[in-house]
């Protein structure tokens, strides 16, 4: 496809703010990075709502909208660590359980004020609690400091810096799979999203490996370590990879629904299910993976 500098020139002034934003939550302390995905978990979850409901003509009453919020942000909760502590209360241990039981009675009184209940849509929306909120509360994990050994090598990386690293590595994937896909590329990925070629896509994803690669460990550490790199570039290519297929998941639920945008959120680049649809599937495929292999 031809490159559009109208279309490149919006997307990225908004993308200016959206950074400025994002990295403000995610840099200042536990709580703005708190904030920041307590409002992404809401957000995601009233854009879902809305697709849902296109997509199988039905209707939710707002109490279960609420509930399922709620039962899926006190999911979200139970993953904090003990950073997150108000007091002598930790969030995990004393708002989780209250937040879900408050959701679940919602959904109940929800469902039977709105009469009849479609069952398929009841069935996507259960899904929901996977796909967004299991995402975030892992996201929430991987806050903590984190104890990696790699290559015989062992280091700490200190709270923050794992979101960090998968959140940069998405966007230098996106962008770089972007400019590659307007210069060279010819041959769709997918029929779900026909913007989106092969070339921007295996671009993308090699060029996230090494500048992630290779600015991570500056960033971290002053200097590349080749222990720092593989570390770095893995995350890259698993969050890269595994974020393209959230891309797709995400067109496919729009284009089932009828719509381009999930939302309005920003000029250019949609509502939060269009900007956090690649990290939804990302992150749990890295916790994993740190869980397993690394930590």
């Amino acid at each position: 496809m031809a490159f559009n500098w109208q279309t490149f020139q919006t997307r990225a002034g908004t993308a200016v703010v959206f950074v400025a934003v994002m990295l403000t939550g995610l840099l200042w302390n536990h709580w703005s990075f708190f904030l920041l995905f307590s409002i992404i978990h809401f957000g995601c979850w009233w854009e879902y709502f809305k697709l849902t409901e296109k997509d199988y003509q039905a209707s939710f009453h707002l109490y279960s909208k609420l509930g399922f919020m709620l039962l899926g942000y006190g999911l979200m909760l139970w993953f904090c660590g003990d950073a997150f502590q108000l007091g002598n209360y930790l969030v995990r241990d004393n708002f989780s359980f209250p937040v879900s039981m408050a959701g679940f009675i919602l959904v109940i009184i929800g469902i039977f004020r709105q009469g009849p209940l479609h069952l398929h849509a009841f069935g996507r929306i259960l899904l929901g609690i996977f796909y967004i909120s299991l995402s975030w509360g892992m996201m929430m994990s991987l806050y903590v400091t984190t104890d990696i050994y790699l290559r015989n090598t062992y280091f700490v990386l200190s709270p923050g810096t794992l979101p960090v690293l998968v959140i940069a590595s998405i966007w230098i994937n996106d962008t770089m799979a972007y400019i590659v896909g307007s210069l060279i590329g010819k041959t769709p990925l997918s029929k779900v999203s026909p913007k989106k070629t092969w070339e921007g896509t295996v671009g993308g994803i090699l060029l996230a490996v090494v500048v992630t690669g290779l600015l991570a460990p500056l960033v971290i550490t002053g200097s590349i370590n080749k222990a720092y790199f593989v570390f770095a570039g893995s995350i890259a290519l698993l969050a890269a990879v595994t974020g393209t297929f959230g891309d797709l998941l995400e067109s496919k639920l729009k284009r089932m629904a009828g719509v381009k945008d999930s939302g309005s959120l920003m000029p250019g680049h949609g509502g939060f299910l269009d900007r956090f649809d690649s990290l939804l599937l990302a992150t749990p495929f890295v916790w994993i993976y740190i869980q397993l292999f690394l930590g």
